[in-house]
């Protein structure tokens, strides 16, 4: 099924670039001038409903074609926005009322949804100060990576 997944979502981004959606959509979010917290605020918006139907690995594979120009053309570092996205899927799994991790935890403890939406509430909320840190803050995110990528290499 995974396979599946990757497959059409290749074929999705080969046709995606065939015809210059992504970056006619590029250019006129640059032409807009948008705020960077209001792009990103919109794109957390989309993601956190996607998530309600569906996985992380689909969300990821299926928008990454269209929303990756909009994000460069913005000016955001794109290993911080990667970091960004993970973090914001994985809030998406676990949204309450619809997440669809949330289904999982219900058929594995048993217990009924109301219980397990409540108990996810924490983790949904610890995981938004994660996204607001890091949006703020970028540097939290792209700091090991950057010492990583500036040491010189043994030799």
């Amino acid at each position: 099924m995974i396979m599946f997944i990757l497959a059409g979502a290749s074929f999705l981004s080969s046709c995606m670039a065939f015809t210059g959606i992504p970056k006619a959509l590029a250019e006129w979010v640059y032409l807009l001038d948008p705020n960077p917290y209001g792009l990103i605020a919109i794109l957390a918006l989309i993601y956190i409903l996607l998530g309600t139907a569906l996985d992380g690995v689909s969300m990821i594979v299926l928008t990454t074609s269209i929303v990756l120009p909009m994000v460069q053309k913005a000016g955001f570092d794109l290993v911080w926005f990667g970091i960004f996205i993970v973090l914001l899927v994985e809030i998406a799994e676990v949204t309450p009322p619809l997440g669809f991790n949330l289904f999982v935890l219900q058929t594995m403890s048993g217990r009924d949804s109301n219980y397990v939406a409540y108990a996810s509430i924490p983790f949904f909320f610890m995981m938004l100060l994660c996204i607001a840190l890091i949006t703020v803050f970028p540097e939290i995110a792209t700091w090991l990576p950057d010492v990583l990528l500036a040491q010189p290499k043994p030799g």
